[in-house]
Formats: structure tokens, sequence, C-alpha cells
């Protein structure tokens, strides 16, 4: 097995390399005057399983699409040197939220994102928690693995469920899915009734609507609202003060990926919500050091969740 990191000094790779007890293998990149890139890996790949970690959020430094041109261009150098597998170890999938046309001439930005991994040479994708796990899993001709976040969370849910009421509420109709096998999940874990819930919620051009009606009994009881991602916050933020309207005791806003954008952690500031629970899918970099969301943000590592997956792909592609 060769793993690449394009971010050789990034924490969840240098995790994710040692729970495999591999090293991170060497590569070179130069930056061009005119911006333009060249990547090429550092030993020899032929006749090898590779895997490159490279999760495709924007920033600090490049952004989604820059992110994704090293990704794709360097996956292809393996293939072009004889790697025999080459799998795309992506933390956070970029282009996934716009898997369907809601417009006028819009765009399947998923859909292409797709044809351009295929176009290269991936033979298969990891990711964690994309936005519609149903859309990814058909967009793609290259075997996929889907990691759900709530099999990170299960930790935390433990010590926050308490001995009283608890439920797991979805934001939007979108995610009633993910939310329901949380759900089965935790009613497994916990040997006990696990409520659930969803908010009507509605975006159009950037904007969100809906009347935070909450479909579900929350009366007393803790809530677990879980999101594939947060972005500005003003989703969690709306969706739990109408949580905490419907009576709901405390509410934990739960995200596999921590965009924090915008002005998010001025409206996560909010008390509506007790706690943030977050993975480490990527950099919280746009926080501030300290502050009210940092004192109820509690960051879980994904890295255990990945490193089975591509234990379980290597010995299956090994054997």
């Amino acid at each position: 097995m060769l793993m690449f990191s394009l971010e050789p000094s990034n924490p969840f790779a240098r995790s994710l390399a040692d729970s495999l007890d591999v090293t991170l293998s060497p590569h070179e990149e130069r930056l061009f005057p005119d911006g333009e890139r060249k990547l090429r890996p550092l030993v020899d790949p032929r006749g090898s399983d590779v895997y490159v970690v490279h999760s495709l959020h924007g920033g600090p430094v490049d952004s989604p699409h820059d992110k994704l041109c090293r990704l794709l261009m360097f996956i292809a150098t393996l293939k072009d040197h004889g790697a025999a597998r080459v799998t795309a170890v992506v933390p956070y999938l970029a282009y996934a939220r716009k898997d369907q046309q809601t417009k006028a001439y819009d765009p399947v930005s998923l859909r292409y994102v797709a044809q351009l991994f295929d176009a290269v040479g991936v033979a298969q994708l990891i990711v964690l928690e994309a936005h519609n796990v149903a859309a990814f899993q058909n967009a793609f001709r290259c075997t996929t693995v889907h990691l759900s976040a709530h099999q990170v969370f299960g930790s935390v849910a433990q010590e926050i469920a308490g001995t009283g009421p608890l439920a797991v509420v979805s934001p939007d109709p979108g995610g009633v899915k993910r939310v329901l096998l949380w759900r089965e999940a935790l009613e497994e874990q916990l040997g006990r009734t696990v409520s659930f819930a969803m908010i009507d919620k509605r975006r159009s051009a950037g904007l969100l609507g809906g009347s935070q009606l909450v479909a579900g009994d929350v009366e007393g009881a803790t809530v677990l609202l879980l999101d594939d991602l947060i972005a500005s916050g003003e989703t969690l933020q709306r969706s739990a003060a109408a949580l905490r309207r419907a009576g709901a005791k405390s509410v934990i806003g739960c995200a596999a990926h921590g965009l924090f954008v915008d002005k998010a952690p001025q409206v996560l500031a909010d008390d509506t919500l007790a706690k943030l629970v977050v993975t480490d899918s990527v950099p919280h970099f746009r926080l501030p050091e300290s502050g009210p969301v940092c004192d109820k943000l509690h960051v879980v590592s994904a890295v255990p969740l990945f490193a089975e997956a591509v234990r379980t792909s290597h010995s299956a592609w090994w054997t």
C-alpha cells in the first residue's frame, strides 16, 4: 500500500497513516509563476494499491476547484506510471450539494465531478457523509464507500443521552433518512426508545424559508440535531430555536463537516444550541481561537472510521 497526502502537514492524513502503520509517501509539487501546478510522486507507484488523501473544502489557501484539479491531475499521473489501483480518500467532497436541477438551466455539479473522477481512472472513492447518499452513489461509476457520521458520534451520544427522553431530529426533509439510520443505531446502542422529528425548511436563491414547524414530539427531550454540514450556521440556529419553542430541554447540533463560513461564529454563539459536535474532516481555521462557539465545540475524529475502510479495502484487493 502507498498513501499520499496532497497536504503532507495535514493532521488528518498523518493520523490516518499512523493508524494504518504506513508512512506517507513523498511527492513533489511545483508552483509556476502563472499559477499552474506540477505534481509527481517521488516513489514508483507501479503495481501498487495507492490511496490519495485530500479533503476538498475551500481554504485556507486553495479553493475547492483548485484542490479538485490538483487531486485529479495527481491521480492521473499515478495511473500513467502504472499504479494498479488508485483510491481517492476525500473526507469532504466538494460540489456534492448540487445533485439535481431545481431551476431552469441548473447544473448537476455532483455528476460532473463524478465524470472527472472517472476520466482520470479513479477506482474507488471514500467519503464521509455525502449531502445526498443516493445521488452520490448513483453519480459515480467507480466503487464508492460512504461513511456515515453517526458512526463517529456514537460515543458522544452515549455521554449526552442521560436517562431522560432523547430525540434525533433532521433540520430539513432531505436529511430524514440520515437521521432515521442514527435513530436505529442509537436505540440498539442505548437499549431504549429514541424519538424522531423533522423540521420544515426550504431554501431558494440562498435564502432560507419554511415555517420552522417541528413535526414530531420533542417535549422535555435532549435533542440531537443532525446535518451533513454546517456552513453559515443559520439552518442549525433556526432549527434549534424552533425545537426549543416546541419544548426541547436542550439541543446539540451535530454535523460531519464544519465549514463555518461567513458569520457562522456569531450565528452559532446563540444559546439555543447547548453544544456543537463535528468531525475533523475540515480543519476549523475560520473559527476564532476563543469565544462562545469554541467553548461549545466538540471535535470527534473520523480517522478510525476511515482507517477501517482503507484497511478493509486493501485487504479485499490484496487477497
